[in-house]
């Protein structure tokens, strides 16, 4: 691990070895020694593959096993089991939850499975299968860690017998279920974020927002699953994993959902993009690459998956307003239009989102795109969104880079007199800092060409 001025950094290859041994560890210890109480382990190891199986895709290609996750905590948690104590102790926790994780790994690399499987809505487009591998690879070594820390927290105290003892069998028996399991939340939160900062370009802080909104959602029902389980199983059993495992297959159902939803937008958006290029208003390819443009400087500045989900709308959507105009811009370059002319189209493009279903801030972030960052006192407008302040940037650099490889200039050349333009505009028409994150984005080669 390595900090630096992006943030904590732990590669991903790290996180995966560390996994990979402590696996190997639990595996030789049941080899050895074998598993205590096998149908119970067989049990909890047939619902984390069940999980791993009915898996689903979180915003920014974030992959979660909720009911898989659910079933390896709750065993990590596991006390008596219908009124009779157990004794699998935490290598075994490890080696059932990693072998159960492998399964449904295995299960969802067959390819009669594949060819039955459709693709999860909440996947982007550009998630080829090296993409889909290695988010699963880390899912898999973050459950495994996760779980074992769990298990290292609360199964050494059960198995000492402490907490059979009066008064500690009741209230403060719950009392460290719920500390363990708020831990191994945050454990899980942290690197969760560690690995998706790594994938992902963001910075640290950015990553972990998006965890810990994570956790308020599907997190909190895999960590209240997985104790409910663990506690109810000491009255009914094993039938606790399917009366309280249900509840959180309907939650993913809803998820999916929404990732439907989030999908059928995406695709509008897409298409009301290219309208202003198939009736010849903007070049081919100018709003995928402003808005590859505004993302990558979006990770510079520190936005979050949501986020720069949202700028990635307003920017393919930026020009919209160009359709309501009787005559084209000259080669659709609206930062060579005089400021008034840029907010009149801005606005133009506003009225025309806010009529399309898209999220309310997008028409917000596009319809104050053209307007200076510096009030008329020379202050900086505050109220300016960050978004509309990256969008501009993005659109003038790719507009102005157009117009400089049609004089003749290289690519590598236009892209430098286009961000010289800029600088000499930063603090008037355009963000002192976000020029700076495109000149430093184009410097580390994360500028999209």
């Amino acid at each position: 691990m390595r900090t630096g001025r992006r943030g904590l950094l732990l590669r991903p290859s790290a996180v995966h070895a560390a996994a990979g041994l402590l696996l190997a560890a639990a595996l030789l210890h049941v080899a050895l020694h074998g598993f205590a109480q096998p149908r119970v382990a067989l049990a909890f190891g047939a619902v984390v593959a069940v999980g791993e199986w009915a898996r689903i895709t979180l915003p920014g290609d974030r992959e979660q096993a909720p009911l898989g996750s659910a079933a390896a905590l709750a065993y990590a948690l596991l006390g008596p089991l219908h009124s009779t104590p157990t004794g699998h102790g935490t290598l075994q926790v490890v080696a059932v939850t990693g072998l159960g994780t492998l399964a449904g790994l295995l299960q969802l690399a067959l390819p009669a499975v594949r060819a039955r499987r459709r693709p999860d809505p909440g996947r982007t487009g550009g998630s080829g299968p090296d993409t889909v591998h290695t988010v699963r690879a880390d899912t898999a070594a973050r459950r495994l860690l996760t779980t074992a820390f769990a298990a290292l927290l609360f199964q050494p105290v059960y198995g000492s017998g402490l907490l059979d003892r009066d008064p500690l069998s009741g209230p403060v028996y719950g009392a460290l279920l719920t500390a363990v399991a708020a831990l191994t939340a945050l454990c899980d939160t942290v690197l969760a974020a560690v690995l998706h900062r790594a994938r992902a370009g963001l910075r640290f802080g950015a990553a972990l927002e998006d965890e810990l909104r994570s956790l308020l959602g599907i997190g909190s029902a895999i960590v209240a699953t997985g104790m409910l389980v663990s506690l109810l199983a000491g009255e009914v059993g094993l039938w606790a994993l399917p009366l309280f495992c249900t509840p959180l297959l309907l939650a993913q159902a809803s998820f999916r959902r929404a990732a439907e939803i989030r999908a059928t937008t995406g695709q509008t958006i897409e298409a009301l993009a290219r309208a202003t290029e198939t009736a010849g208003y903007t070049p081919p390819g100018h709003a995928r690459r402003v808005a590859d443009t505004a993302c990558a400087l979006g990770r510079e500045l520190g936005l979050g998956t949501r986020d720069l989900a949202l700028l990635e709308y307003a920017a393919l959507m930026h020009d919209i307003g160009q359709l309501s105009l009787v005559e084209p811009v000259p080669g659709g370059a609206t930062a060579l239009l005089p400021a008034a002319e840029q907010q009149r189209i801005a606005r133009l493009g506003s009225e025309v989102i806010r009529r399309t279903g898209v999220p309310r801030r997008v028409g917000e972030q596009v319809a104050r795109l053209a307007d200076p960052c510096r009030l008329p006192g020379g202050a900086a407008d505050r109220s300016l969104p960050l978004a509309a302040r990256i969008i501009r940037v993005a659109n003038a650099h790719d507009d102005l880079r157009t117009e400089a490889r049609a004089r003749g200039l290289s690519e590598a050349t236009a892209g430098l007199a286009a961000l010289e333009r800029l600088r000499l505009e930063r603090g008037g028409a355009y963000d002192p800092a976000v020029v700076d994150a495109l000149a430093r984005a184009g410097a580390a080669g994360r500028e999209p060409a």
